[in-house]
């Protein structure tokens, strides 16, 4: 698929969350499903774009309604002289090949301790360990996590290259969402 096929043009409202979870005073917008539906999967992407024609590149997440959020930082708000509450206009593009994903502290450490997991792990696909780690972080608590964790070096030592039964998009579990708007 080519980036000019991704590609979406199109003006949103940026959004406050209800609890941003910090102080850092982050923003978000939501894309339009007919923009989502230009891009490669419904689970996390990776996109390059403009807001309000300053530049950017980003993971969009997925918001279980099978569309994508963009988290808008401070540095990036600044940087387009926006503030929440505005309508922005935004242009997305899937990137040409999907970046290769942070490996969180506790799964690396796990697959270092399991070296079947490892060497499975090694000869996945991009897009497939964007989908472990999204399944690993998409846990709620640090229990959850940690099982998911050990769990995922099982399935890994034992050859599959895919986590099961996760949903990226999070539409069929209703797992993963956009955050909720402060009014």
């Amino acid at each position: 698929m080519s980036q000019a096929a991704t590609h979406s043009r199109f003006e949103a409202p940026l959004l406050r969350p209800a609890k941003s979870g910090d102080e850092e005073g982050w923003t978000f917008v939501v894309l339009p499903r007919s923009a989502s539906e230009k891009l490669p999967r419904r689970g996390r992407t990776s996109v390059e774009g403009t807001l309000n024609g300053h530049p950017f590149h980003a993971t969009l997440e997925p918001d279980g309604q099978l569309s994508h959020w963009l988290k808008v930082d401070r540095a990036l708000r600044e940087a387009a002289g926006v503030e929440a509450g505005e309508v922005v206009t935004l242009e997305v593009a899937a990137v040409a090949e999907e970046p290769e994903p942070q490996l969180p502290a506790d799964l690396r450490e796990a697959l270092d301790a399991s070296p079947q997991a490892r060497a499975v792990w090694e000869t996945t696909t991009t897009i497939a360990r964007v989908d472990w780690i999204h399944w690993v972080e998409s846990a709620k608590q640090a229990k959850t996590r940690q099982g998911r964790v050990e769990k995922a070096c099982d399935m890994l030592a034992s050859g599959k290259a895919r986590v099961c039964c996760f949903d990226p998009s999070g539409f069929y579990s209703k797992s993963l969402s956009a955050p909720k708007a402060d009014d």
